[in-house]
């Protein structure tokens, strides 16, 4: 018999009003407002404008350096997610700047599409890092879709993340793997993090004094990266390049991260297929 709610999607937020009100209204429109719960990370932190909207609590913050409070963070939103399975069926949690998407050449709402007789524990969408091209791309207009303004992303295997739990699990740190389990990538999802949609917002975040010191700084030299591949490197056709993708990430693993997916080498950069501007 069929659980009365089919999907729950959780995420958890700090220091944001950048993402939080598009992630409640993305998810909350797809699976019902009421089946969204988000952890406000902070008794000092203000609730989101749509906080009503859904199902929205305010916990307190403890100080952890990045790593370990990634990991503290997960083992939180996992343990929590093992209760919503007494009345949901498939449980997703993410980064509160990650969007899973269907592709829209299947003719499926993503809820439809979820509740297709899945084989796995969890699914992973591909992951796709979208950012800002400085030299082509103007700031971010936050009323219109994210992908309308942003044509490129780079093929990511730290973001191909099995934000999908068929069943209770446990995830690892920053939803990118699950414990003990192996990971199946299915070849009509997509994971867009938008984490660098606008560099000047990027940058702002960079310069968070809290962030930085709690040990920050190398992630962020890291992941800017990015904004000088977008500048540098010729982009591949996307559908071309995330079949192969897809491929190689799920026959690839280190022998010490058999359950997560191997870094692609060279260039990785797409241009995002234009079916995909109005869904984000």
């Amino acid at each position: 018999m069929k659980k009365k709610n089919s999907v729950a999607v959780i995420s958890m937020v700090r220091n944001d009003t950048f993402f939080v009100d598009k992630w409640i209204m993305y998810y909350g429109i797809k699976f019902g407002f009421k089946n969204l719960y988000l952890f406000v990370d902070g008794m000092d932190q203000k609730p989101p404008n749509l906080a009503q909207k859904i199902n929205c609590f305010q916990i307190p913050h403890v100080k952890y350096r990045r790593a370990k409070g990634d990991r503290k963070r997960v083992k939180y939103i996992s343990k929590f997610s093992h209760d919503l399975f007494e009345k949901y069926e498939i449980v997703l949690a993410m980064d509160i700047d990650e969007f899973l998407v269907l592709d829209p050449l299947i003719k499926m709402s993503l809820k439809d599409y979820l509740s297709s007789d899945f084989k796995s524990s969890s699914l992973s969408g591909l992951g796709l890092d979208v950012g800002q091209h400085t030299t082509l791309e103007g700031p971010i207009d936050l009323s219109k879709p994210f992908l309308s303004q942003r044509a490129f992303a780079q093929v990511s295997d730290r973001y191909t993340k099995p934000v999908i739990a068929l069943k209770p699990l446990e995830w690892g740190s920053g939803f990118h793997r699950i414990k003990g389990k192996n990971f199946t990538i299915d070849p009509n999802l997509f994971l867009f993090h938008f984490g660098l949609v606008d560099y000047f917002k990027a940058k702002e975040n960079s310069k968070n004094k809290q962030l930085l010191s709690s040990g920050w700084k190398r992630h962020f030299d890291r992941r800017f990266q990015l904004f000088e591949i977008l500048k540098t490197q010729d982009p591949h056709e996307g559908d071309y390049f995330f079949k192969k993708a897809r491929m190689y990430f799920t026959e690839r693993r280190k022998w010490y991260a058999w359950n997560k997916p191997a870094t692609l080498k060279g260039n990785t950069l797409v241009r995002i297929p234009q079916r995909f501007e109005t869904l984000v």
